[in-house]
């Protein structure tokens, strides 16, 4: 079943306050999905500094393997130790070459996320329990995407949670399911794409990162998606800027958005929303199938 949410802040003044929203949105959706729960949020970043999401066993030692990194010009890179995962900034130049180094030398360790800004956290348990483990609640930004998993056709793991990584800050969550999701997986790993799990939201996240390499926007990626993904779907992107929306064409599965002056919000129910400031006077609405739809702030 899954229950995602999502939340994009015009106001300013609401950035100190995005973690404990969206905690409380996630966490109403516990009962469409107890298995795992997963968040991607949107703070600050710095110009030509790249952040890496890393997920390692409990009690990894993530320092040790930050003074691994050290680079002669820059020093140890930013590290923040949340739990099994950590944020590890590193100038962007040296990014493709940290990764050659994650992949031989530490192979223990999983990249579950990329880019200037976003930070991905995911584990299995309930959302209440993914959530203090991580510290959401504390957390600041500008927007953020969240995802409470029931499995149906894959195990309950960490890798199988949700959100899954599209490209360098994007990343997707999904409620529903896809037919073609083997043929697809099948399709993707002859093209290069790596899919980890047997998670179809995975092949999903794939097909988009593969849309994207020959050309095309996240837009356009998921525009194409209505034709090649066979099945029932919404999906909720979050990107640098903003986030995205997109139902299959029988909206198969609820949504519900609400936008005022200070925020947009989707959930998959209304009770998503109902602790959200002002939402008595919001616009709330039902994202029409097979649109996509997009707010971000100019870059």
């Amino acid at each position: 079943m899954c229950g995602i949410v999502g939340l994009f802040l015009k106001d300013p003044k609401l950035e100190g306050e995005l973690g404990a929203m969206l905690a409380s949105m996630l966490c109403v959706m516990t009962d469409r999905g107890p298995d795992s729960a997963g968040f991607a949020v949107y703070g600050s970043g710095a110009k030509e500094k790249v952040k890496l999401s890393l997920r390692a066993a409990a009690s990894y030692d993530f320092e040790a393997l930050a003074s691994g990194l050290s680079l002669p010009a820059a020093g140890l890179p930013g590290l923040a130790v949340r739990g099994t995962h950590a944020i590890v900034e590193i100038p962007a130049a040296r990014e493709a070459a940290v990764r050659a180094f994650l992949k031989e030398r530490h192979p223990e360790v999983a990249i579950v996320g990329t880019g200037e800004r976003m930070e991905i956290f995911k584990e299995v348990g309930l959302p209440a329990s993914v959530a203090q483990t991580f510290g959401l609640s504390g957390m600041r930004g500008t927007h953020g995407i969240g995802h409470t998993r029931m499995a149906t056709e894959s195990a309950v793991t960490t890798a199988g949670a949700h959100p899954f990584s599209t490209g360098a800050d994007q990343c997707l969550v999904h409620n529903g399911s896809l037919s073609n999701h083997n043929a697809l997986r099948r399709a993707l790993k002859r093209e290069g794409i790596a899919i980890e799990t047997d998670n179809d939201s995975e092949v999903a996240a794939g097909y988009l990162t593969w849309r994207m390499r020959q050309g095309a926007s996240l837009g356009q990626a998921l525009e194409a998606g209505l034709n090649d993904l066979d099945g029932f779907f919404t999906f909720v992107v979050g990107t640098e800027n903003g986030f995205g929306v997109l139902r299959d064409p029988i909206a198969c599965k609820p949504a519900v958005m609400a936008e005022t002056d200070q925020y947009v919000a989707f959930g998959s129910e209304y009770r998503a929303l109902v602790d959200l400031p002002g939402i008595a006077k919001a616009r709330v609405f039902e994202p029409e199938p097979a649109t996509v739809y997009f707010w971000e702030r100019a870059q």
